[in-house]
């Protein structure tokens, strides 16, 4: 209990704690949506549930932090005179999540432009079984959870007792999300423009995913780096998107 005696352990505390919040609303927007598939009285259930599972997830990959390090070695090459890339098992599970997320937020936002011209489609929207949804909040919370964990080691590196920061931080940083998961969710839900922003953030983060997964496989195509997409410049892009979507709906309000 000696790090909480330094102001370093609480500095490091707090900040890493309002990332893991900031990071974990792209996984509220995608429970939320994925539990939108549920019948009302289980979608409570499966927000709850997917938090959960977030946080044990990232318990666990922090607990085995030295193996995510280790992930970074490449275990697959490929030399053309044209493309160069060396596989790692980072890349590799970003690149999946980030493909993931494209593949799931294009089918939504389908899904929602076909159900304005039909409400047949309505019926179809509510077909997804219990266990098809946790197993979709699974899957992404592997891959949301790896980046927030990254980050943190990243942040923590050299702190004393930097594990124990970040379990805490984790845990703080869940239940804070719990407590609000249940309004944002409703809010998300009962406004369909918002829902349609919340999906394309998703597709923004998706395509961040795909660009930091080529970095870390250090991916040259024609003798070009593929970099990665500042997280500084893709959440102040959401910010300004969804202040002037809360802007227009208070237009849309006062019309009404």
């Amino acid at each position: 209990m000696e790090i909480f005696l330094q102001v370093d352990t609480w500095v490091a505390l707090l900040t890493l704690t309002f990332l893991e919040i900031v990071l974990g609303i792209d996984n509220i927007i995608f429970i939320s949506i994925s539990a939108n598939k549920l019948p009302e009285n289980q979608r409570k259930k499966a927000t709850f549930l997917g938090l959960s599972l977030a946080m044990i997830t990232r318990i666990l990959l922090l607990l085995s932090v030295s193996y995510l390090i280790a992930m970074k070695d490449p275990f697959w090459h490929i030399n053309l005179s044209w493309l160069s890339v060396g596989l790692t098992g980072q890349s590799v599970i970003l690149l999946l999540g980030g493909v993931f997320l494209l593949y799931k937020s294009t089918k939504e936002i389908h899904h929602k432009v076909e159900k304005s011209e039909g409400a047949e489609n309505k019926s179809q929207s509510k077909t997804l079984s219990f266990s098809s949804v946790i197993f979709q909040i699974i899957l992404i919370d592997i891959v949301f959870s790896f980046d927030s964990i990254l980050t943190a080691v990243g942040m923590t590196n050299g702190i004393n007792g930097a594990l124990t920061i970040m379990i805490i931080a984790v845990v703080i940083s869940m239940i804070i999300m719990m407590a609000f998961a249940n309004p944002v969710s409703s809010f998300v839900n009962k406004n369909p423009t918002i829902q349609m922003l919340g999906l394309a953030f998703l597709i923004l983060i998706g395509f961040m995913l795909i660009a930091e997964g080529a970095h870390l496989s250090h991916l040259e195509i024609f003798g070009q780096t593929v970099g990665t997409i500042p997280k500084g410049y893709l959440y102040f892009a959401i910010a300004f998107s969804l202040g002037v979507e809360v802007l227009n709906m208070r237009v849309r309000k006062k019309g009404n």
